[in-house]
């Protein structure tokens, strides 16, 4: 599915779902409607229990760029309060990707700049081009770390990296960014998208989405819990999974040498 009016085109082959930003000649810019449009793809997505697994990517040879002028001169303007929440303008809450129960993997095939990378570091999981750069570019226009990046780059990265990377606003190469932990896997641009889909096909096939929305939630409310209710919470959860036929179909799968057919979340 193609939409040109709003930038974002989808596209599903078997459990995978692939959302692309589709403006290459703006080098996939996001204004306003893009911005929601690919909020409302995360959503569908993660409320289709077909779908267990979603790749995020941009068109030729740009991730994205980040907000648009049109978008910045929007947001700038004097706002009636009622629209100065994220939620009212997007229709979703800013932090949408962190609620999200199936797993976002981002395919960076090229510049990723301000929003563009903050759509990357919201990913679970992140692969990149080898001729790719990531760039936050947010001191350099007098703004500050939009969209929760100041929460999200230190746990990913560490506190000393983070700072870096906002303050300086410096472009970051693939081997650095795969040296400092922000993106886990690199390949060629030309191969990038097969492996990132690949990945979530294994994601897709080999484990179990109910299990894959319990560890998001897990690792999400981790950041924030003192360890001992962390590990409580774990065996609680742990005897909840013993009573859900995942676990035994799991088995019977090892047993029998097969892949397992985990039901939908």
């Amino acid at each position: 599915m193609s939409s040109s009016a709003t930038g974002i085109e989808i596209r599903t082959e078997g459990s995978v779902r692939t959302i692309t930003f589709a403006r290459p000649e703006r080098r996939n810019g996001m204004d306003l409607a893009m911005f929601g449009a690919y909020y409302d793809a995360l959503a569908e997505a993660d409320a289709d229990a077909e779908v267990r697994a979603v790749v995020v990517t941009g068109a030729r040879s740009s991730f994205c760029s980040g907000a648009t002028p049109d978008l910045l001169a929007q947001l700038s303007e004097p706002q009636d309060p009622q629209q100065e929440d994220p939620d009212a303008f997007l229709g979703h809450p800013a932090h949408l990707p962190l609620t999200m129960r199936t797993p976002l993997i981002a395919a960076i095939n090229g510049s990723a700049a301000g929003l563009g990378l903050v759509h990357a570091l919201y990913a679970d999981v992140r692969f990149m081009a080898d001729e790719a750069q990531v760039s936050a570019v947010f001191s350099r226009f007098g703004l500050i770390a939009e969209y929760g990046a100041a929460w999200l780059l230190p746990r990913l990265v560490g506190v000393g990296n983070a700072t870096d990377l906002l303050l300086s606003s410096r472009a970051v190469g693939a081997q650095e960014a795969l040296r400092m932990g922000l993106v886990q896997h690199t390949a060629p641009r030309d191969t990038l998208l097969a492996a990132a889909q690949e990945y979530a096909r294994g994601l897709a096939e080999t484990c179990s989405p109910t299990s894959m929305a319990v560890i998001k939630r897990q690792i999400l409310d981790g950041l924030r819990m003192p360890a001992a209710d962390a590990v409580a919470e774990s065996v609680s959860l742990m005897r909840e999974s013993f009573t859900r036929p995942d676990f035994p179909e799991a088995m019977a799968a090892v047993r029998e040498r097969r892949k397992p057919g985990f039901a939908p979340r």
